[in-house]
Formats: structure tokens, C-alpha cells, sequence
């Protein structure tokens, strides 16, 4: 169980500190000339389309040929050498692009990994563990990231002259912070690399199918699992939405922040610090929760208490900043068991040998509607602005409103679906001692 969370700890430093603070940042810069921004975001779209297409058969080929550990190393490790290489990325527009595709493969082998790592929850834990253990990775994976953001924010970032005497001239700091976290990535990767082994038996059991043999039988697949449980798609789709709304928390709370609160740079910084530590504490804690009362109302209790949070935080926000640290913090405390209890929600319904298919098809349909949160956000705002007479940027507050009505709509579409454990799960084995 350990060594499996660790890997939620060392990839940290890909979703923490490369996608979200520290490298996006950097290659958005004007050093990379006009425009980078948005094809960042056409980068990371075409990045999402491979993911939602190829995730589900990526998931479907390793059950079959049962080297879950061996195809989760594989992606890991080219998780590692992409983010090792983007240390070339020199703060130049002709690097932009290399910077962007490095970017977009990093995404696509990181997603292919955690398909494989999210199907071993099943090998590892019992329906009475399964909420802890997945909590436990969940919750380390937000700790994680934010020890290696701080060490790189104040031993290269921040500091004139960092550690070794590296400094920000040609973007030294950054791109060395690029080598550190391959590094973290590796290191914490090997544990469960090292202690989970591949079923031998089940290598050539099921005959080899070639790429277009793969979708045809995921379609089938999707098709009898509609057929035998409706509720397993139905959680598919209002998982997506919800787990859409959770991202968007963190997306656009640095930028409620800053824009709406005051908030400088270096405050957003400590908020993040503060709102990581909250998540990753309250996660671990509420694994307990999730074996204790199930999933769905770990699930259902944090959406209400977020939306209650964001609501707050709307009509509130006129009180400053202090309104946005105890609210803000209050969100924070439940997207973490929100996102965990949605991973032992499905892993209690998936049928023994169908789990990298099934959490391919989890990854897949949160692609798909990744859309909705940065939509609603900006309809939202928009939506301020007719009521109010506003500027965009005076009602940019209202942007909360659409993350709230996400939220709402996943919580909506959750509340008819049943949660139980499936006779054929392989939930209802004792893990290997």
C-alpha cells in the first residue's frame, strides 16, 4: 500500500510543479513572444483528444496481457525523460514549440500511467480498505507536490542566486527545477515499480489483437457493461462532470485570488502552499470516511459543503481577502476526498480483469468534458456583466458561479446512481500479503 502511494507522491512534480506552477507559467511567458498562451491551450487540447481516444484501449491491452507494473514503468519513465528534456527549452520563441510538444507528450504517457496505477487499487486493497488506501495516495500526491514546489521555489526560483549559484539567467532556475523534478519522479516511482509484480499467468492467455481488434472489442466491452449495469456508465458520466468542476477550483481559484481578493503573487503562492497542505490532510483522513459510509456520500457530502463554500465566497466577497482564506480553505478541505472517493466509487464497480479498460474510460470521459468548468467560467462572468453593468474584470467574482453550477450538475447527475461491490470485483479478494 505504501510503495503504491508513493507513485500519487513522485508524479506529483509533473501535475504540481510542470503543468501548473511552475513550467506553464514560464513557456506562457513574453520571452517566448506573443501568443504563447494560446497555443498552450491548443497544445494541451490536442494532447486531451489522444488521451480520450487511446486511454481506454491502453487500459484494455494491459489487462490482457496482464503487465500492469511493466506498461505503468514504461509511462512513467517516459514521464521522466520528457520531463527531464525540457530542461532545453531556452527562453527563445523558436524553442516555443518544442517546450509545447514536450509538454503535450508529457500529459499523454502521465494519463497512460495513472490508467494502469488507478487499475491496481483493486490488487491492493479489500472493500473495507479501499477508501484508505486510495485516500492515502490522493492525499500524498498534494503533500508531495507542494514539499517539491517549496524546495524549488526557495532553492532556485525565488532567490537571486539559488542553490550551486544557478540563477534565472537563459531561465537556468527553471530549466534546472525541470531536472529535479525528473529526479523526484523517478525516485518515488520505484517503490511500487520494484515491489508489484505482473500476473505471469495470465501472459498469453487471451490472444494478441492489433489496434482497430482493440477498439472494436472496447465497444463491445462499453456495450455489455451498459447492458449489465447501467449505473457503472451513468457514474462515468457524472463523475466527468463533477471532477470538472473539483479542477476548476484549483484553475481559477489563483486567479479569483489575485484578481478579485488583491491578492499578489507571493500570496498566491502561500495560499497554494496552505490550500495543497489542507487537501492532502483532509484526503488521508477521509479514506476512513469512504470505507466507513461509502464513496457516493463522501462524494455527495463534499460537493454540497464546496458549492455551499462557493456560493459564500460570491456573496461575500465585497468582506476581502480574510473571506477568501476561510472559504477558499473550506473548498480546498473537500476536493481531495471528492477525487478520491470517485476512484474507489469505480474501482467498487469494475469486473475482475476489466480495470485499466474501466479506468480508461474514466480518463476518457473526463477528457471529454473538460471544456465545461473553463466555460462555465467565463459564461458566468459574461452573465455578471449583463446583470450588474460591470466590467469583465469588476465581475470576474461571478466566475465562481460557474464552477458552483458544475458542481451542482454532477452532484445532480450522481445522486440517482447506486454504489455497491460487484460479486466479480476483484475487490472482493484479500490483497496479496
Amino acid at each position: 500500500m505504501y510503495a503504491w502511494s508513493l507513485w500519487d507522491w513522485g508524479s506529483a512534480a509533473f501535475n504540481a510543479v510542470i503543468t501548473t506552477f511552475v513550467f506553464t507559467v514560464y513557456i506562457t511567458s513574453d520571452a517566448f513572444g506573443p501568443g504563447a498562451s494560446q497555443q498552450l491551450g491548443w497544445a494541451l487540447a490536442g494532447a486531451g483528444a489522444l488521451i480520450a481516444l487511446c486511454a481506454p484501449v491502453a487500459g484494455l491491452r494491459s489487462d490482457r496481457s496482464g503487465r500492469r507494473t511493466f506498461w505503468l514503468g514504461v509511462n512513467t519513465l517516459a514521464v521522466v525523460v520528457v520531463s527531464a528534456s525540457l530542461f532545453f527549452v531556452q527562453p527563445d520563441p523558436s524553442y516555443l514549440w518544442l517546450g509545447l510538444i514536450l509538454l503535450g507528450a508529457g500529459n499523454i504517457f502521465f494519463e497512460f500511467a495513472s490508467v494502469n496505477y488507478y487499475a491496481m487499487l483493486n490488487d491492493i486493497s479489500t472493500p473495507s480498505t479501499v477508501g484508505r488506501v486510495s485516500g492515502l495516495g490522493w492525499g500524498l500526491g498534494y503533500i508531495g507536490g507542494i514539499v517539491l514546489l517549496l524546495a524549488v521555489y526557495f532553492g532556485l526560483i525565488q532567490p537571486d542566486v539559488g542553490v550551486l549559484g544557478i540563477t534565472s539567467e537563459n531561465g537556468m532556475d527553471v530549466r534546472v527545477t525541470m531536472l529535479v523534478c525528473a529526479v523526484w519522479t523517478l525516485v518515488f516511482s520505484l517503490p511500487v515499480l520494484l515491489t508489484m509484480r505482473d500476473d505471469k499467468s495470465a501472459r498469453g492467455r487471451l490472444p494478441r489483437l492489433g489496434v482497430i481488434g482493440s477498439y472494436r472489442l472496447l465497444f463491445t466491452s462499453v456495450r455489455d457493461v451498459w447492458r449489465q449495469d447501467h449505473h457503472t456508465v451513468y457514474f462515468l458520466l457524472a463523475s466527468a462532470v463533477f471532477r470538472d468542476g473539483l479542477a476548476g477550483v484549483f484553475t481559477f481559484g489563483g486567479v479569483i485570488a489575485a484578481t478579485v481578493f488583491g491578492f499578489s503573487a507571493g500570496d498566491v503562492i502561500i495560499f497554494g502552499v496552505a490550500a495543497n497542505l489542507v487537501a492532502g490532510v483532509a484526503t488521508i483522513a477521509f479514506g476512513a470516511l469512504d470505507d466507513l459510509l461509502g464513496p457516493k456520500r463522501v462524494i455527495i457530502g463534499s460537493l454540497v459543503a464546496m458549492i455551499l463554500a462557493g456560493l459564500g465566497v460570491f456573496f461575500l466577497h465585497e468582506r476581502g481577502a480574510s473571506i477568501f482564506w476561510a472559504l477558499g480553505l473550506v473548498l480546498c478541505v473537500f476536493v481531495g476526498p471528492a477525487q478520491s472517493a470517485s476512484r474507489t466509487f469505480l474501482a467498487r464497480l469494475i469486473p475482475k480483469g476489466k480495470e485499466g479498460e474501466l479506468f480508461g474510460l474514466y480518463a476518457t470521459t473526463g477528457r471529454a468534458v473538460s471544456f465545461m468548468a473553463p466555460a462555465a467560467f467565463s459564461l458566468a462572468i459574461a452573465l455578471g456583466v449583463l446583470v450588474t453593468g460591470q466590467t469583465a474584470r469588476e465581475a470576474e467574482y461571478w466566475g465562481i458561479v460557474g464552477i458552483v453550477a458544475v458542481l451542482a450538475v454532477g452532484l445532480l447527475l450522481l445522486l440517482p446512481v447506486r454504489v455497491k461491490v460487484r460479486s466479480e470485483s476483484a475487490l472482493r479478494e484479500p490483497p496479496p500479503a
